[in-house]
């Protein structure tokens, strides 16, 4: 297993941390990634590495926490998926530190962080997350959350990935090399482990949709599940890269019949 597989099969949600401060080194470390982090959809995603007791932002769910990442980005069509793309990048490298995250899109002061962000009209910032390092043992609290959310749970390839057509499911061999590609995205996180992507391969290229639930498109949130197809997408192309090739992330018409749950969000040429 190569270090980027390892990174992302290992990294956990955390919910429960020390109670320190990043250390100044891996403060700028973060702040040096944060700077020129990138995503393929030319979006601009700013980031900003938020004081807790500065801020005033504490969180009904996390304990310990410090320091927050927030980001927001200008609304567009592509703004979600540029701002999951890029924040997923960050956090894989935060784990790679050593440094516990977890995506929160709900559960927070959004009032206050979006102070703390000093957001204008034109701009929306979907999603945060705590910084810091993981405590020796979970709270009650996140055990009961990582349950009920089924955390470690993920649906199958077969529930996910396809080929041609939403009806036939791709195999083992349809993935040829990037086999391990496709683990890496099936294990993405998502807003409550919903897992909404879905890949179609037609014509050697790989198509991403949104399986849309109710109740993830907000004014001020965007539509987080367009967020959790850019972390998608974003696993797929770290992956794709770790396995020699040069992915191209492209936009294009959607290649396959969809139902009225399902949309087209982008296409990668490998």
């Amino acid at each position: 297993m190569s270090k980027l597989q390892d990174d992302i099969m290992s990294r956990k949600s955390v919910r429960t941390f020390d109670g320190n401060v990043l250390t100044n080194e891996d403060m700028d470390k973060l702040n040096t990634y944060m700077k020129e982090v990138e995503n393929p959809f030319g979006v601009p995603v700013q980031f900003s590495i938020l004081d807790v007791k500065e801020n005033g932002l504490p969180s009904p769910v996390i304990v310990g926490e410090k320091q927050y990442i927030a980001a927001k980005v200008k609304r567009g069509e592509l703004a979600e998926v540029a701002y999951g793309y890029s924040f997923e990048r960050l956090l894989i490298y935060a784990w790679s530190l050593g440094i516990g995250t977890v995506w929160i899109g709900g559960t927070m002061d959004r009032a206050a962080f979006e102070k703390a962000m000093k957001l204008d009209g034109q701009e929306i910032m979907p999603c945060v997350s705590p910084v810091g390092y993981p405590a020796k043992q979970r709270s009650i609290r996140e055990s009961m959350m990582r349950k009920g959310i089924k955390a470690d749970y993920r649906k199958a390839p077969e529930e996910l990935f396809f080929k041609d057509d939403f009806n036939t499911p791709m195999s083992p061999e349809d993935m040829g090399s990037l086999k391990d590609t496709f683990e890496l995205v099936r294990w993405a996180p998502s807003a409550v482990n919903k897992q909404p992507w879905r890949i179609v391969k037609k014509d050697g290229v790989y198509h991403f949709f949104e399986k849309k639930d109710k109740g993830y498109d907000g004014e001020k949130t965007g539509d987080l599940q367009k967020i959790d197809v850019g972390i998608a997408i974003c696993h797929f192309v770290m992956g794709a890269e770790e396995a020699g090739f040069t992915p191209k992330v492209e936009i294009s018409n959607p290649p396959v019949s969809v139902s009225s749950d399902i949309f087209y969000v982008a296409s990668v040429r490998v």
